[in-house]
Protein backbone atom coordinates (compact mmCIF):
# COMPACT_ATOMS: atom_id res chain seq x y z
CA UNK A 1 0.00 0.00 0.00
CA UNK A 2 1.49 3.67 -1.59
CA UNK A 3 0.50 6.23 1.21
CA UNK A 4 0.67 9.83 0.66
CA UNK A 5 2.87 11.37 3.28
CA UNK A 6 2.22 15.39 3.89
CA UNK A 7 4.29 17.28 2.05
CA UNK A 8 5.65 21.39 2.79
CA UNK A 9 2.90 24.04 1.82
CA UNK A 10 3.74 26.20 -0.75
CA UNK A 11 1.55 29.15 -2.19
CA UNK A 12 1.99 32.42 -3.94
CA UNK A 13 1.01 33.55 -7.46
CA UNK A 14 3.68 34.20 -10.13
CA UNK A 15 4.80 33.90 -13.53
CA UNK A 16 7.79 33.92 -15.62
CA UNK A 17 8.45 37.05 -17.54
CA UNK A 18 12.09 36.09 -19.03
CA UNK A 19 14.45 32.77 -19.14
CA UNK A 20 18.24 33.67 -18.98
CA UNK A 21 20.34 31.12 -20.88
CA UNK A 22 23.75 32.75 -20.71
CA UNK A 23 24.84 34.89 -17.70
CA UNK A 24 23.84 35.01 -14.61
CA UNK A 25 21.79 38.05 -13.89
CA UNK A 26 21.37 39.69 -10.10
CA UNK A 27 19.77 43.13 -10.63
CA UNK A 28 16.24 44.28 -12.73
CA UNK A 29 14.45 47.52 -12.68
CA UNK A 30 11.15 48.32 -14.33
CA UNK A 31 10.80 52.22 -15.40
CA UNK A 32 7.69 54.07 -15.33
CA UNK A 33 6.80 53.48 -19.04
CA UNK A 34 7.51 49.38 -18.20
CA UNK A 35 10.70 49.12 -19.78
CA UNK A 36 12.38 45.97 -18.15
CA UNK A 37 16.75 46.66 -17.63
CA UNK A 38 18.55 44.06 -16.09
CA UNK A 39 22.22 43.67 -15.19
CA UNK A 40 24.95 40.74 -15.24
CA UNK A 41 28.03 41.72 -12.75
CA UNK A 42 31.33 39.72 -13.90
CA UNK A 43 31.55 37.06 -11.88
CA UNK A 44 33.57 34.72 -13.95
CA UNK A 45 30.23 33.90 -16.51
CA UNK A 46 30.55 35.19 -19.70
CA UNK A 47 29.21 38.82 -19.81
CA UNK A 48 28.23 39.90 -23.39
CA UNK A 49 26.58 42.88 -21.69
CA UNK A 50 26.52 43.83 -18.25
CA UNK A 51 23.36 46.32 -18.44
CA UNK A 52 20.72 44.83 -21.00
CA UNK A 53 17.25 46.47 -21.61
CA UNK A 54 14.68 43.42 -22.75
CA UNK A 55 13.04 44.15 -26.01
CA UNK A 56 10.57 42.01 -28.03
CA UNK A 57 12.11 38.67 -25.68
CA UNK A 58 15.67 39.79 -26.55
CA UNK A 59 18.45 41.18 -24.47
CA UNK A 60 19.76 44.39 -25.95
CA UNK A 61 22.69 45.79 -24.53
CA UNK A 62 22.13 48.98 -22.80
CA UNK A 63 21.95 52.07 -23.50
CA UNK A 64 24.61 50.83 -26.81
CA UNK A 65 27.24 48.35 -27.15
CA UNK A 66 30.11 50.92 -26.77
CA UNK A 67 28.76 51.77 -23.32
CA UNK A 68 29.06 47.99 -22.03
CA UNK A 69 32.94 47.96 -23.91
CA UNK A 70 35.39 48.37 -21.28
CA UNK A 71 38.99 49.93 -22.38
CA UNK A 72 41.08 51.73 -19.70
CA UNK A 73 41.24 54.87 -22.27
CA UNK A 74 36.76 54.78 -21.43
CA UNK A 75 37.12 53.49 -17.44
CA UNK A 76 34.82 56.43 -16.19
CA UNK A 77 32.44 56.39 -18.98
CA UNK A 78 31.98 52.49 -19.61
CA UNK A 79 30.14 49.72 -17.66
CA UNK A 80 32.88 47.50 -15.94
CA UNK A 81 30.57 45.03 -13.97
CA UNK A 82 27.33 46.69 -12.97
CA UNK A 83 25.86 45.39 -9.96
CA UNK A 84 22.49 47.34 -9.79
CA UNK A 85 20.15 48.73 -11.98
CA UNK A 86 17.62 51.45 -10.91
CA UNK A 87 14.96 53.44 -12.75
CA UNK A 88 13.49 56.84 -10.66
CA UNK A 89 10.32 56.97 -12.30
CA UNK A 90 11.33 60.06 -13.74
CA UNK A 91 12.93 58.98 -17.18
CA UNK A 92 16.64 58.46 -15.76
CA UNK A 93 18.32 54.88 -15.62
CA UNK A 94 20.44 54.95 -12.59
CA UNK A 95 23.39 52.71 -13.23
CA UNK A 96 25.35 51.38 -10.15
CA UNK A 97 28.82 50.40 -11.59
CA UNK A 98 31.46 48.35 -8.91
CA UNK A 99 33.78 48.81 -10.28
CA UNK A 100 35.27 45.29 -9.27
CA UNK A 101 34.96 42.51 -11.58
CA UNK A 102 35.63 38.96 -9.63
CA UNK A 103 35.56 40.82 -6.36
CA UNK A 104 38.67 42.94 -7.06
CA UNK A 105 39.95 45.81 -5.40
CA UNK A 106 37.72 48.33 -7.27
CA UNK A 107 39.48 50.12 -10.66
CA UNK A 108 40.15 53.51 -9.56
CA UNK A 109 37.50 55.92 -11.51
CA UNK A 110 35.54 52.72 -12.41
CA UNK A 111 32.91 52.43 -9.05
CA UNK A 112 30.50 55.53 -10.16
CA UNK A 113 26.82 56.15 -9.90
CA UNK A 114 25.93 57.05 -13.53
CA UNK A 115 22.62 58.41 -14.99
CA UNK A 116 21.42 57.27 -18.38
CA UNK A 117 18.54 59.46 -19.89
CA UNK A 118 15.76 57.08 -20.88
CA UNK A 119 14.59 59.42 -23.05
CA UNK A 120 17.66 60.03 -25.86
CA UNK A 121 19.29 56.28 -24.27
CA UNK A 122 22.11 58.46 -23.51
CA UNK A 123 24.72 58.79 -20.53
CA UNK A 124 23.69 61.96 -19.09
CA UNK A 125 26.08 62.33 -16.24
CA UNK A 126 28.67 60.28 -14.01
CA UNK A 127 29.64 60.54 -10.66
CA UNK A 128 32.74 58.75 -9.48
CA UNK A 129 33.79 58.38 -5.76
CA UNK A 130 37.07 59.59 -3.80
CA UNK A 131 39.12 56.63 -2.27
CA UNK A 132 37.55 57.58 1.33
CA UNK A 133 34.37 56.56 -0.05
CA UNK A 134 34.99 53.44 -2.15
CA UNK A 135 37.85 51.87 -0.18
CA UNK A 136 39.72 48.94 -1.55
CA UNK A 137 37.49 46.51 0.55
CA UNK A 138 34.32 48.30 -0.93
CA UNK A 139 31.71 46.53 -3.00
CA UNK A 140 29.02 49.33 -4.18
CA UNK A 141 25.78 46.35 -4.26
CA UNK A 142 22.28 48.19 -4.60
CA UNK A 143 20.95 52.15 -4.58
CA UNK A 144 17.47 54.11 -3.60
CA UNK A 145 17.09 57.62 -4.41
CA UNK A 146 15.07 60.62 -3.09
CA UNK A 147 14.67 63.94 -5.23
CA UNK A 148 12.94 65.87 -2.39
CA UNK A 149 15.70 67.24 -0.92
CA UNK A 150 18.84 69.06 -2.11
CA UNK A 151 18.83 70.94 -4.92
CA UNK A 152 19.04 67.71 -7.27
CA UNK A 153 18.19 64.90 -4.68
CA UNK A 154 20.05 62.35 -2.87
CA UNK A 155 21.26 58.42 -3.01
CA UNK A 156 21.89 55.80 -0.71
CA UNK A 157 24.42 53.15 -1.48
CA UNK A 158 24.96 49.97 0.45
CA UNK A 159 28.85 48.44 0.51
CA UNK A 160 28.62 44.89 0.95
CA UNK A 161 32.00 44.13 1.61
CA UNK A 162 32.85 40.63 2.32
CA UNK A 163 36.53 41.62 3.91
CA UNK A 164 36.31 45.47 5.08
CA UNK A 165 33.53 47.37 6.75
CA UNK A 166 30.03 47.69 5.78
CA UNK A 167 28.48 51.12 5.49
CA UNK A 168 25.45 53.58 3.86
CA UNK A 169 27.21 55.52 1.19
CA UNK A 170 25.55 58.95 0.56
CA UNK A 171 25.68 60.85 -2.76
CA UNK A 172 24.35 64.55 -3.37
CA UNK A 173 23.65 64.46 -6.61
CA UNK A 174 23.64 67.72 -7.39
CA UNK A 175 28.06 68.21 -6.58
CA UNK A 176 28.52 64.47 -6.79
CA UNK A 177 29.89 64.75 -3.04
CA UNK A 178 29.47 61.66 -1.28
CA UNK A 179 30.13 60.27 2.25
CA UNK A 180 30.39 57.03 4.44
CA UNK A 181 27.87 56.44 6.97
CA UNK A 182 27.28 53.52 9.99
CA UNK A 183 30.63 52.85 8.43
CA UNK A 184 31.79 48.89 10.63
CA UNK A 185 28.23 49.80 12.38
CA UNK A 186 26.78 46.28 13.65
CA UNK A 187 23.80 47.46 11.57
CA UNK A 188 25.53 47.27 8.20
CA UNK A 189 28.29 44.60 9.54
CA UNK A 190 27.67 40.28 8.81
CA UNK A 191 26.00 39.05 11.82
CA UNK A 192 28.90 37.17 13.38
CA UNK A 193 26.50 34.25 14.49
CA UNK A 194 24.57 34.07 11.62
CA UNK A 195 24.94 30.60 10.00
CA UNK A 196 22.84 30.49 6.52
CA UNK A 197 21.20 26.93 5.49
CA UNK A 198 20.03 27.07 1.95
CA UNK A 199 18.15 23.93 -0.29
CA UNK A 200 19.37 22.19 3.46
CA UNK A 201 22.98 22.92 3.17
CA UNK A 202 25.01 25.14 5.20
CA UNK A 203 26.05 27.64 2.71
CA UNK A 204 29.75 28.64 3.18
CA UNK A 205 32.60 29.42 0.70
CA UNK A 206 34.02 26.03 -0.16
CA UNK A 207 37.47 26.35 -2.52
CA UNK A 208 38.35 24.09 -5.20
CA UNK A 209 41.48 23.23 -2.46
CA UNK A 210 39.43 21.78 -0.04
CA UNK A 211 39.74 24.91 2.00
CA UNK A 212 36.57 26.77 3.21
CA UNK A 213 35.34 29.97 5.13
CA UNK A 214 32.42 31.84 6.82
CA UNK A 215 30.35 33.43 3.98
CA UNK A 216 29.85 37.07 5.20
CA UNK A 217 28.59 39.69 3.24
CA UNK A 218 27.92 43.38 4.54
CA UNK A 219 24.91 45.75 4.42
CA UNK A 220 22.92 44.35 0.64
CA UNK A 221 19.13 44.80 0.86
CA UNK A 222 17.88 48.34 0.82
CA UNK A 223 14.51 50.34 0.77
CA UNK A 224 13.43 53.59 1.24
CA UNK A 225 10.12 54.85 2.64
CA UNK A 226 7.50 56.67 0.43
CA UNK A 227 8.03 60.15 2.06
CA UNK A 228 12.09 59.69 2.00
CA UNK A 229 12.42 59.63 5.43
CA UNK A 230 13.33 56.76 6.54
CA UNK A 231 15.98 54.48 4.86
CA UNK A 232 15.30 50.20 5.42
CA UNK A 233 18.39 48.18 5.24
CA UNK A 234 19.74 44.69 5.75
CA UNK A 235 23.24 42.63 6.13
CA UNK A 236 23.46 39.74 3.29
CA UNK A 237 25.09 37.55 6.03
CA UNK A 238 22.02 38.23 8.57
CA UNK A 239 18.41 37.92 9.29
CA UNK A 240 17.85 40.99 10.65
CA UNK A 241 16.07 44.41 9.14
CA UNK A 242 17.70 47.86 10.45
CA UNK A 243 16.33 51.20 9.53
CA UNK A 244 17.41 55.18 9.80
CA UNK A 245 16.29 58.39 9.16
CA UNK A 246 17.57 59.58 6.08
CA UNK A 247 18.10 63.15 7.63
CA UNK A 248 20.45 61.88 10.14
CA UNK A 249 22.66 60.51 6.98
CA UNK A 250 22.46 63.48 5.34
CA UNK A 251 23.21 65.61 8.67
CA UNK A 252 27.12 66.06 8.43
CA UNK A 253 27.77 67.51 11.83
CA UNK A 254 26.44 64.47 13.30
CA UNK A 255 29.76 62.27 14.25
CA UNK A 256 29.22 58.99 12.42
CA UNK A 257 29.36 57.05 15.79
CA UNK A 258 26.87 59.43 16.60
CA UNK A 259 24.33 58.10 14.02
CA UNK A 260 24.07 54.99 15.07
CA UNK A 261 21.85 56.20 17.82
CA UNK A 262 19.21 56.82 15.20
CA UNK A 263 19.26 53.33 13.77
CA UNK A 264 16.01 51.16 14.99
CA UNK A 265 15.81 46.85 14.68
CA UNK A 266 13.00 45.82 13.71
CA UNK A 267 13.79 42.30 13.94
CA UNK A 268 14.05 39.08 12.02
CA UNK A 269 12.59 38.99 8.80
CA UNK A 270 14.56 36.32 7.45
CA UNK A 271 17.96 36.50 5.19
CA UNK A 272 17.15 38.52 2.06
CA UNK A 273 19.38 39.94 -0.96
CA UNK A 274 16.84 42.19 -2.62
CA UNK A 275 14.64 44.65 -0.72
CA UNK A 276 12.12 47.06 -2.43
CA UNK A 277 8.95 49.64 -0.85
CA UNK A 278 5.64 50.59 -2.27
CA UNK A 279 3.92 53.33 -2.25
CA UNK A 280 1.78 52.47 1.23
CA UNK A 281 4.95 51.89 2.83
CA UNK A 282 5.37 48.05 2.95
CA UNK A 283 8.79 46.29 2.20
CA UNK A 284 9.47 43.44 0.25
CA UNK A 285 12.09 41.65 1.45
CA UNK A 286 13.22 37.97 -0.01
CA UNK A 287 14.34 35.26 2.37
CA UNK A 288 16.89 32.98 0.54
CA UNK A 289 16.91 30.40 3.31
CA UNK A 290 13.08 29.39 3.12
CA UNK A 291 12.56 30.52 -0.89
CA UNK A 292 10.28 32.73 0.31
CA UNK A 293 9.11 36.52 -0.30
CA UNK A 294 8.16 38.91 3.05
CA UNK A 295 5.78 41.60 3.02
CA UNK A 296 6.72 43.98 6.52
CA UNK A 297 3.96 46.00 7.22
CA UNK A 298 4.92 49.84 8.66
CA UNK A 299 3.04 48.16 12.04
CA UNK A 300 6.21 45.77 12.05
CA UNK A 301 3.58 42.91 11.16
CA UNK A 302 5.25 40.21 8.29
CA UNK A 303 3.39 38.16 5.78
CA UNK A 304 4.71 35.91 3.71
CA UNK A 305 3.48 36.12 0.45
CA UNK A 306 5.39 33.44 -1.88
CA UNK A 307 7.12 30.36 -0.39
CA UNK A 308 8.29 28.17 -3.66
CA UNK A 309 10.69 25.85 -3.97
CA UNK A 310 11.10 27.70 -7.73
CA UNK A 311 12.30 30.84 -5.79
CA UNK A 312 15.86 29.70 -5.55
CA UNK A 313 17.42 32.88 -4.36
CA UNK A 314 15.40 35.62 -4.87
CA UNK A 315 17.68 38.53 -5.89
CA UNK A 316 17.17 42.43 -6.55
CA UNK A 317 13.45 43.30 -6.38
CA UNK A 318 11.49 46.02 -8.62
CA UNK A 319 7.98 46.92 -8.82
CA UNK A 320 6.43 47.83 -12.34
CA UNK A 321 3.69 50.34 -13.06
CA UNK A 322 1.28 47.38 -13.48
CA UNK A 323 1.72 47.06 -10.06
CA UNK A 324 3.46 43.92 -10.05
CA UNK A 325 6.33 43.36 -7.57
CA UNK A 326 9.82 41.83 -10.26
CA UNK A 327 12.26 39.55 -8.95
CA UNK A 328 15.50 37.95 -10.29
CA UNK A 329 15.55 34.23 -9.18
CA UNK A 330 19.73 33.61 -9.73
CA UNK A 331 20.33 30.17 -8.34
CA UNK A 332 23.47 32.36 -6.58
CA UNK A 333 23.82 29.76 -3.62
CA UNK A 334 24.90 27.06 -6.00
CA UNK A 335 27.80 28.71 -7.47
CA UNK A 336 31.38 27.13 -7.73
CA UNK A 337 33.00 29.52 -4.75
CA UNK A 338 30.44 27.23 -2.32
CA UNK A 339 31.26 23.78 -3.81
CA UNK A 340 34.65 23.51 -4.26
CA UNK A 341 34.74 24.73 -7.91
CA UNK A 342 31.53 22.96 -9.15
CA UNK A 343 29.32 24.87 -10.91
CA UNK A 344 25.65 23.54 -9.56
CA UNK A 345 23.41 25.99 -11.20
CA UNK A 346 21.11 25.20 -13.93
CA UNK A 347 19.41 27.04 -16.53
CA UNK A 348 17.60 29.10 -17.29
CA UNK A 349 17.61 31.53 -14.54
CA UNK A 350 14.68 33.21 -14.28
CA UNK A 351 12.62 36.76 -14.13
CA UNK A 352 9.55 36.58 -12.66
CA UNK A 353 7.03 38.39 -11.28
CA UNK A 354 3.58 38.36 -8.81
CA UNK A 355 0.99 40.65 -8.39
CA UNK A 356 1.21 42.49 -5.71
CA UNK A 357 -1.64 45.29 -6.47
CA UNK A 358 0.51 48.45 -5.24
CA UNK A 359 2.56 51.04 -6.91
CA UNK A 360 6.38 51.73 -6.26
CA UNK A 361 6.89 53.94 -3.54
CA UNK A 362 7.71 57.78 -5.18
CA UNK A 363 10.96 59.24 -5.65
CA UNK A 364 9.85 62.99 -5.99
Amino acid sequence: MQVKLPSERFFGKFEAVFLFYGAMPTGVTVSETGRIFICFPKWGDDVQCTVAEIVKDTLQPYPSAEANAVSQANITTSFISVQSVVADGRGTLWVLDTGAPNFSEPIIGGAKLVAVDLNTNSIRSVITFTEEVVLPTTYLNDVRFDFRVGRAGYAYITDSSSRGPGAIIVVDLETGHAWRRLNGAMSTSPDPYFLPKVEGTILINRNPDGSTSPFQLASDGIAISPDGKMLYYCPLSSRDLYSISTEALRDRTIPDMNVQADVQYWGEKGASDGMITDAKGNVYAGDYENNSIRKILPNGIIETIAHDPRILWPDTFSIGPDQCLYFIVNQLNRQPRFHYGNDLRQKPYSLLRMNIAELPAPTY
